[in-house]
């Protein structure tokens, strides 16, 4: 079909009767592409809910921006949720697949939607999103008056985003008692990472919702934030849940005062080897060589990988930057290949490789890497590398594997975005 013909069904629709237009003629204009955005974007003047649903789907597909942005003023939660998927899609591509949008089904009179389980997705480094898109999902967010769902979701999209303009909209939401909404909001403070927002989330660590306080006592360690120090040793001292516990000693481990080292040194060989884990982190971050004895000990009698995997880490951090088949920095190198660890030991070898010592240590070992090894190590160096890392990752993404030339011009992108 010709341009001609977009015009035409456009003319034709523009000029029957508002309730005359269905959401099949708005495909059908959408199959204009670009050239179809002024069109759809006069849908979103349209009194159907239907119609001005079906536009925003086709404004998503056609990457236009600012009509994305108008349509997450509408009054209608459905072309608010759409929207905001459509803005992450711009920056995301594929992201309407998994997006809240994908799972909403009209219940009654209203909507219903389910988030997916895992919420890890963020932005690379390199890409930066427009500031009057985080101004639009910022202003999303905060709205008292716009429905939760719409309100979380556009929460997660302000944290994939890595929207710091939309800091304060965050902050503001967790005034709200609605689980969604305190728990996206905080989430995406985790990726945003800036320490300012640490304080101000301290009244939710003893949230009665498990979901919510959980979420609250990572942010705080990851934010790191010390004043809520006492907060937390409270909370690991009187919580009834394991889960609870496990977050506090693992944000005391991640907030690294010297005051914690007893805690740390009465988990070290608690029952519960999540318990362990944290202690041995909180170890790793203390960084003081008195405590190697200890660790290595603890390492030699461990017998379960997580912990085995944090005694790796606090070995690592506290200079044994060797490599050799059974040295720590190689144990956590090798759970790379672990489709259970891989996910632990990717952000402590991201902290290990902060170090000089120990990046020069991974470097050695990029020849001989498995591909899995290669991956998680060209995102651990484009997060803590420095210019001399540079070199290594070129030549990664000159490597005969795809995916892992792949990873690598990506790592090469960020680093350099970083510097």
């Amino acid at each position: 079909m010709t341009m001609r013909f977009y015009f035409a069904a456009f003319a034709l629709i523009a000029s029957a009767a508002a309730q005359d237009v269905r959401p099949k003629d708005v495909r059908e204009i959408g199959k204009g592409g670009s050239a179809a955005i002024p069109q759809l974007t006069e849908f979103l003047k349209s009194p159907s809910t239907d119609v001005r649903v079906e536009a925003v789907k086709q404004l998503t597909d056609a990457r236009a921006l600012d009509a994305l942005i108008l349509a997450t003023h509408d009054d209608e939660p459905e072309v608010q949720i759409h929207a905001t998927d459509g803005l992450v899609n711009f920056y995301l591509p594929g992201y309407v697949q998994t997006g809240l949008g994908g799972s909403l089904k009209r219940m009654g009179g209203g909507i219903k939607g389910k988030f997916t389980d895992t919420n890890d997705q963020v932005i690379d480094p390199f890409v930066t999103a427009r500031p009057d898109v985080i101004a639009a999902l910022g202003a999303l967010v905060r709205a008292d008056g716009q429905t939760l769902h719409a309100r979380a979701n556009a929460a997660r999209a302000v944290g994939i985003l890595r929207g710091k303009a939309a800091v304060p909209d965050l902050l503001a939401a967790l005034r709200t008692k609605d689980t969604d909404v305190l728990y996206e909001s905080l989430i995406a403070l985790q990726k945003i990472g800036d320490p300012s927002a640490g304080p101000k989330i301290a009244f939710l660590l003893r949230d009665l919702n498990s979901k919510v306080q959980i979420a609250a006592i990572e942010t705080t360690g990851l934010l790191r934030n010390r004043e809520s120090e006492g907060d937390l040793m409270d909370v690991l001292n009187h919580a009834r849940n394991a889960t609870v516990r496990h977050a506090a000693l693992g944000s005391l481990a991640m907030l690294s005062d010297p005051k914690s080292r007893g805690t740390f040194q009465q988990y070290l060989n608690d029952k519960d080897e999540k318990m362990r884990a944290a202690a041995a982190e909180g170890f790793a971050r203390l960084r003081d060589p008195a405590d190697a004895a200890l660790i290595e000990q603890a390492w030699k009698d461990e017998g379960k990988t997580a912990p085995r995997i944090s005694l790796a880490f606090a070995m690592v951090m506290l200079g044994r930057t060797e490599i050799a088949e059974f040295s720590p920095l190689q144990f956590l190198i090798n759970n790379l290949n672990s489709s259970a660890y891989k996910g632990v030991a990717l952000p402590f070898l991201t902290e290990v490789a902060r170090d000089a010592r120990a990046r020069k240590a991974i470097y050695a070992t990029l020849a001989t890497a498995t591909k899995d090894e290669k991956i998680g190590l060209a995102r651990v160096l484009a997060a803590s590398g420095d210019k001399q890392t540079v070199p290594y990752l070129e030549k990664l993404s000159r490597d005969t594997d795809p995916e892992v030339a792949q990873e690598g011009l990506r790592a090469v992108r960020n680093l350099q975005a970083r510097l």
